[in-house]
């Protein structure tokens, strides 16, 4: 994440010849995307606490089932 956020301030600076900025884009760009992975993976590991009838809880389950 850090490094994508120098990608950014780096674009938005304008300091960089055209080159290096289509480099840091398309860097920036596969650094998304792991980004967005990891988000993802981490959203269907996480699970919400379920209770019984007697208000305690009783399990786990999904957070968003499908």
């Amino acid at each position: 994440m850090q490094e994508l956020e120098e990608i950014v301030a780096a674009l938005e600076k304008s300091t960089v010849s055209l080159d290096e900025s289509v480099k840091l884009f398309e860097r920036g760009e596969a650094l998304k995307r792991r980004c967005d992975a990891l988000l993802n993976e981490a959203e269907a590991r996480i699970e919400k606490i379920t209770f019984g009838a007697d208000g305690k809880p009783s399990g786990l389950a999904p957070l968003d089932p499908e």
